[in-house]
């Protein structure tokens, strides 16, 4: 019998000072049998630091060939396609090729720092693609933020931000590698 995801709703309400962005969406995600709670987050947090009304979801893990997060332009070409993780050379060409603006959002402590020197000339011959890490100990502080029902608010200020859930905050300093 297969596993079932876990849903997980959030009230988010994001307050990115540095771009003027002011949101309050509601997001429903399932979280997959094959991801952490960590990872949920982290797309969570992806998307509020990329905060826009058109940045959506995608099938993600479900489907390997949409990334985690995009916007798509009424012609159905991506704007910006925004990648979880540690991704090979053939999935960093192809995300370059279709979007015009590429985030990939690295973590994980010890693979990291490897993946970023195997990869950084492949990443910088590109135009198009950011590379931003974050930490282990900010994702165990967010995972410690999950409940299957949340209300966060979230305020980004000089490239910091600032997420709570009701008591329970956490400081996210993303790390740019490349822009």
């Amino acid at each position: 019998m297969a596993l079932k995801a876990t849903i997980y709703k959030a009230q988010f309400n994001v307050a990115d000072l540095d771009r003027h962005v002011y949101l309050d969406k509601s997001h429903t995600l399932a979280c997959h049998p094959s991801e952490t709670v960590q990872r949920l987050m982290l797309r969570l947090m992806a998307w509020g630091l990329n905060a826009d009304e058109e940045l959506n979801f995608t099938k993600g893990l479900c489907d390997t060939d949409e990334p985690d997060l995009w916007i798509k332009n009424l012609n159905d070409e991506i704007e910006l396609w925004i990648e979880l993780g540690l991704p090979d050379e053939k999935r960093l060409k192809k995300a370059a090729h279709r979007s015009k603006k590429v985030i990939i959002f690295a973590y994980g402590d010890n693979a990291a720092p490897i993946w970023w020197q195997q990869n950084k000339s492949k990443v910088t011959q590109y135009g198009n693609i950011s590379v931003v890490y974050i930490n282990d100990a900010t994702l165990a502080e967010l995972e410690a933020i999950a409940e299957r029902t949340m209300q966060l608010q979230l305020t980004i200020e000089g490239e910091q931000g600032w997420l709570s859930s009701g008591e329970v905050s956490c400081n996210i300093v993303p790390e740019w590698w490349h822009r």
